[in-house]
Formats: C-alpha cells, sequence, structure tokens
C-alpha cells in the first residue's frame, strides 16, 4: 500500500553558489536515510531559492521488514559442560532472547551461536518527521547559521515545512517549525501563505502562486527569452553555464530584460566589463559581431506589468560599478608599469617579497631558456634577445598586483598586466605572457598560446613548487591551500602540450640550487604521484613504466600511452601468462650480466628466441608502441623455449646461457617498461 507523499521544506533565500556544491549530493542522501528507515521507494527532488521539495508519487504506508542475523562466539566457548557460559549469556541479552533460543551457524570453518531476528515494518507516517529531520541535518553547504531560540544551524533560517501523506498532514517539530499544510507564494503575489488539500494539489497551487517550481522550467524560460533577445536585437548573448546554473538557483519566476550603459564604459578593456557584470551583478554580456556592446541582460525574479524601473534600477547599478572601473583603469595607465613597488609586497614568509620571487623565476626562465632555445628560435625565427624580452616578460608579470584595477578585481590578475603592457608599447611577446602566466588554472583550462609564454608560466609553477617545499608547505591528505597539485598538473600539462623536455630528477634537482636546501626527493615524488592520477589508464601500467626508471614527463606520456594501448588491447590479458613467467624467472637474477654466448645455444627453441631477439633488439622502431608490439611478438617463441627448453640443467655454463638469454628479453621490455608490475 502506498500514498503520495509531498515535503517542502521553506526557507529564505538560499545562496546560489554553496546550494549548487551541495545539489549532487542532496538526492543521494536522501535516499540513504530512506534506506536506513527501511522505506527506499522512488522519489523526485525540486528546488528554488526559497523552498526544498520532496515528491513520491508512491509512498509506503509501511517500512519494509527488517533482517539481521547476529553471530556469537564458537560453540567451544560458549558452553562448557552443556552449560551456557557468561559468552553465550551475554550474546543471547544483546539479541534480546532467552538463551534457549539460540542457534547455531558455521563462520569461518568453526560452529559459532547465530540468531535471526526479523522486525516488522511500522508506519511509515511514524518516521516522516525523524526522516526530515535526518535529512536536513545530512545537508553540508559549508557555513550555517542559527535563528531565534533554535540550537540547530541551517545555511538559511527555516521558516516552513509542508507534508502531506496522501490528504494527511503528518504532523511533527523540526528546527523549531511545526509542519502543516501551507507554503508561501512568490512575494510579488502575496506574502500569505496558501494551503492545499492533498499531496498532488501542491503542484497546481504553488503555480497559481506565481511559483516556477522545476529548475528545467526556469532554465527553459530563460533560455527562450535570451533567443527572442537576440533576435529583436540582432545580437548575441554569450551563455556562461555556471552563471545560468546560479541564476536559475536564485529565480522562482524568472524574466530576461535588456539593458544598457554608457559607450564610454567600452573604452575600458572588454574582460573587465564582462567581470563587473558576472561576477558582481549576474547579469550576462551581449556581443554584435563578435564586439561586446554596451547592453547586458539581466534575469529578474519579479512578477510584474511594467519591468522599465527594474532595468533602470540595474543599469544604475551596472554604470557605478563601471564608473569605478574607467576610473582605476585611467589611473593604472598614467602610472605605467613599475615593478619597484613589489619588493613591499611579501609574497610568503620565508622566501621574502614577490620581487624576491620575480627574481627567482628569472633564473628558472633562463634555465628553460636554455633547455628549449632551439624550439624558441624555431617558433620565433624574425626575433632578436628572446633572453632579454624573458627578462622583461618576469619583471613585469607581477606588477598589476600593484594596480586599482586588480586591487578591485583580483580575477583579472595578469589580464590588466597584458593591457598595460601593451598599453606601454611592450612588445606583443611579453604582453602576452603576462596575461597567460597563471595558465592553466583550472582542469578545462586554455594552455599558454606560445613557448616563450610557456616558460614564463613554468617559472612561476616551477618556483612556487620548489619555494614552498624548502619551507615545509606540503600538501597532505586533502589540503593543499597554495594549489601545488594544480601546478604540477599544469607542468605536466604544459610540457606534453609543446614536447618540451623535463626530466623529474635530473631538472628539479638542478632547480633547486638556489633555494633553501631541503628534501628534494619528497618534491619528485610529489610530481610521480600526479604521473599516476594524470593519465586515465590502468594504473599498473604506470607504475611499470615508473620503474623503468624513466623520469622525463613526455617521455613517459608516450610510453604509458604505448603500453597501455598494448595492455587494453583484445586478448592480451590471457596472452600476458608468458611474460608474468620471463619477470618470475628473472626476479632474484642479477641482471647486470646479460651476455649469450651463441655457441652454447644447443636446442633449436633457444637457438630460434635468440634470432628472434636479436632481430627485434637490432631493429630501429618510430614508436615506442611499434617496439613493445615487436617485443610482445616473442610470445611465440618464447612459450616453445618454456616447453622445450629446461632452464635449471646442472651445466653452470648452460644455465647462465639460457637465464641471459630470459633476462636479455626482460632488460630490453625494460627500457620501457617493467612487466612484472603490470596487473588486471
Amino acid at each position: 500500500m502506498s500514498k503520495p507523499l509531498l515535503i517542502e521544506i521553506g526557507v529564505e533565500e538560499l545562496p546560489a553558489i554553496p546550494f549548487l556544491k551541495e545539489f549532487p549530493n542532496i538526492s543521494k542522501k536522501y535516499a540513504q536515510i530512506l534506506e536506513r528507515y527501511s522505506l527506499l521507494c522512488e522519489f523526485e527532488f525540486y528546488y528554488t531559492p526559497r523552498r526544498l521539495v520532496l515528491w513520491h508519487r508512491e509512498f509506503p504506508l509501511h517500512q519494509a521488514d527488517k533482517e539481521e542475523e547476529f553471530f556469537g562466539a564458537p560453540l567451544s566457548i560458549a558452553y562448557k559442560d552443556g552449560v551456557a557460559t557468561p559468552a553465550a549469556l551475554g550474546f543471547a541479552r544483546k539479541c534480546g532472547i532467552d538463551v534457549s533460543q539460540l542457534k547455531t551457524s558455521t563462520k569461518g570453518g568453526k560452529e559459532v551461536l547465530y540468531y535471526k531476528k526479523v522486525s516488522s515494518g511500522g508506519e511509515s507516517k511514524k518516521v516522516i518527521g525523524s526522516i526530515v529531520d535526518k535529512f536536513l541535518k545530512s545537508l553540508s553547504f559549508g557555513k550555517s547559521m542559527r535563528w531565534g531560540y533554535n540550537e540547530e544551524s541551517f545555511i538559511r533560517p527555516i521558516r516552513s515545512i509542508a507534508c502531506l501523506l496522501g490528504d494527511e498532514i503528518i504532523e511533527f517539530n523540526s528546527y523549531g517549525v511545526k509542519s502543516s499544510n501551507f507554503a508561501y507564494p512568490h512575494r510579488h503575489i502575496s506574502y500569505k501563505p496558501f494551503s492545499f488539500n492533498f499531496a498532488g494539489d501542491y503542484f497546481d497551487k504553488i503555480k497559481e502562486n506565481g511559483i516556477t517550481l522545476f529548475a528545467d522550467e526556469r532554465k527553459e524560460k530563460i533560455l527562450k527569452e535570451f533567443k527572442d533577445i537576440e533576435e529583436k536585437n540582432s545580437v548575441k548573448i554569450e551563455i556562461d553555464e555556471d552563471l545560468l546554473s546560479e541564476v536559475v538557483a536564485i529565480t522562482e519566476h524568472p524574466t530576461a530584460l535588456i539593458g544598457n550603459f554608457d559607450e564610454e564604459f567600452l573604452t575600458v578593456p572588454p574582460e573587465v566589463i564582462m567581470t563587473s557584470m558576472k561576477e558582481h551583478q549576474r547579469y550576462f554580456p551581449v556581443f554584435k559581431s563578435g564586439v561586446l556592446t554596451n547592453s547586458f541582460i539581466v534575469v529578474s525574479n519579479a512578477i510584474s506589468d511594467d519591468y522599465s524601473l527594474i532595468v533602470s534600477g540595474n543599469e544604475k547599478v551596472l554604470r557605478a560599478r563601471l564608473s569605478d572601473a574607467l576610473f582605476f583603469y585611467k589611473n593604472d595607465l598614467k602610472n605605467g608599469l613599475d615593478f619597484s613597488g613589489l619588493k613591499d609586497i611579501l609574497f610568503l614568509d620565508g622566501l621574502g617579497s614577490v620581487f624576491e620571487k620575480e627574481m627567482r623565476e628569472k633564473d628558472i626562465a633562463d634555465y628553460l631558456y636554455k633547455k628549449y632555445e632551439t624550439k624558441l628560435m624555431d617558433e620565433n625565427p624574425n626575433k632578436e634577445k628572446l633572453l632579454d624580452l624573458l627578462h622583461r616578460a618576469v619583471l613585469f608579470s607581477k606588477t598589476d598586483l600593484l594596480s586599482e584595477m586588480v586591487y578591485e578585481f583580483t580575477e583579472l590578475q595578469g589580464l590588466m598586466g597584458y593591457y598595460y603592457a601593451k598599453a606601454a608599447g611592450e612588445d606583443e611577446l611579453v604582453s602576452l605572457c603576462l596575461k597567460e602566466q597563471y595558465l592553466p588554472n583550472s582542469e578545462d583550462s586554455l594552455l599558454p598560446s606560445t613557448i616563450f609564454s610557456s616558460i614564463i608560466a613554468l617559472s612561476s609553477k616551477l618556483d612556487s613548487l620548489i619555494g614552498l617545499f624548502s619551507i615545509d608547505k606540503i600538501p597532505t591528505g586533502t589540503k593543499d591551500p597554495f594549489a601545488l597539485r594544480r601546478a604540477v598538473n599544469g607542468i605536466i600539462k604544459i610540457v606534453l602540450n609543446y614536447n618540451l623536455q623535463f626530466d623529474i630528477n635530473k631538472d628539479l634537482e638542478a632547480l633547486c640550487k638556489q633555494y633553501k636546501s631541503f628534501n628534494i626527493t619528497a618534491l619528485q615524488q610529489f610530481f610521480v604521484e600526479r604521473i599516476y592520477q594524470f593519465f586515465a589508464v590502468n594504473p599498473s601500467v604506470v607504475k611499470s613504466v615508473l620503474h623503468s626508471g624513466e623520469r622525463d614527463i613526455v617521455k613517459l606520456s608516450l610510453k604509458i600511452k604505448a603500453l597501455s594501448s598494448i595492455v587494453d588491447s583484445e586478448g592480451f590479458k590471457e596472452s600476458f601468462t608468458t611474460f608474468k613467467r620471463v619477470a618470475n624467472i628473472v626476479k632474484k637474477l642479477d641482471l647486470n650480466d646479460l651476455t649469450v654466448d651463441e655457441k652454447l645455444l644447443e636446442l633449436d627453441e633457444e637457438k630460434a628466441l635468440f634470432e628472434a631477439f636479436l632481430k627485434v633488439k637490432n631493429s630501429s622502431f618510430d614508436t615506442y608502441e611499434a617496439k613493445l608490439d615487436a617485443l610482445f611478438s616473442l610470445k611465440p617463441a618464447i612459450d616453445s623455449f618454456f616447453d622445450n627448453v629446461m632452464v635449471n640443467v646442472d651445466e653452470v655454463a648452460i644455465k647462465t646461457n639460457r637465464q641471459n638469454l630470459i633476462k636479455s628479453i626482460y632488460k630490453e621490455f625494460q627500457a620501457i617498461a617493467d612487466i612484472k608490475e603490470i596487473s588486471f
């Protein structure tokens, strides 16, 4: 038996970003609580900024019967001379029965005390209040608050709880609120609650009261109105998906409106205008022929016959923000680029000022310049004094920290340096790398667009990594306050994108010399750990390549991809047993002596294997995959060898020669990957 169940938690406006972070977990948490109460069934979750809604089309009227199994002490301990010991008596008390009711079962090969308890399910309506309370307490939005005399805290005050099972109000108290059959309408409709008589009635009533309950409907309405505005005004609205999700989360009745601002503000870099719109006001930028216009889109939550006041109010707010931005921009242009003030800005205790950081980055840039000079010259064939330009780029890289614009809009760090460098007449290479020095700065971020910019980005990331490790600011567990894991991922992405050789051991060791002495091995291992996380392949493939001793990131990538492609191929798992046997044979042998004396090869099978091996060894291959293919193609010859040749013969010279043949094959694999580490 079942009935519809409607639960609505009425709250004051939920902040969108904390809510959206928790949103993927909400349904999972509710399902876990239902399961705990033996009431797991299908449900739907809906939300607006002022309500969380749980809807069951069919909610069980009774909890499912619950079966619990209890295992106790072995019989040899539970009874002595046929008399129950304290172990048996205690187990019976735990089960809530008399000792005579205990049964036995076999567990771990022993006969032990056993009892199966079946609990009949109770009426579900008696536990709905507890379910709601536990559900609310399970939600984690970061910061929470208390209100009134409540001891409990939540992200925002809870003002109402509606709970109907069919047409019955389920009464309970949670967070100081008594459940009822009423909810609040859109504020522009009324401040008085409306009631509904049964669970399904809620959806008609909520719509009549100005609420678009379903997030998908709100999103569709916004996008449709965007399209109408675009067609009417011959413009294109930039739709930022994160911003759109946020706007959907903060509206109950969205209406898209177009507003305008003075054209003089378009002299400010477009990113400044867009940041001011999106980050601070939740507006959508408007473009025409790919160029930012002096229009914007605001999504109103109001219900009105005349939206002109809302548009003008938002125009006024944006005008004030853009006036500040224009003032800051003009002042910064007057002040120009000057890095001297960076000497007064502390980077971190133990690592000196931001200027000192730049000096360390300059040394790293020098090292990388020498390493990648040929590639730099190929990229910039007509450029002179590239090293001087690199030095200039490093010196100006952090100067926008001193600007008024970055002080107000911290997220524009780097980008403003680009505009100020361009205005100062700096070389385009220098200007561009100021904008790109922090890339990649997220999982899906773009990478620096040139090798020149990449050197600046690598220098910054490497200095932060080495510097912080040198003062023992090492990430632990999930804590990584300085985003050093992201920095390593960024380094890996950059060197792979431009095929820049970077050896985790040798290059880090060389770069660490200018820093305070510390455990370099820990930093190298930190890089290696990120290699494991970076490649979405069988972890044992990464392990086997790393065990080969390879530490150049580009070569590691090529080897990992080559081996993974073969390991994932059809039928490889079954055929790999041959090579596991090779690895097992050499496990305890000295791999330094690989001399195979052809004169000591007696049997046709060992001669055939040696000949096939030499052919592979002496061949040249364009790719690691081609070489691995050739080595794995030795399987028939190796199988024939194992089937027909005894390795551990009495004659030491013959035995050693055969072992050396197997070792030579293993060692050739080991130049790419240690095959004994591969597992499935």
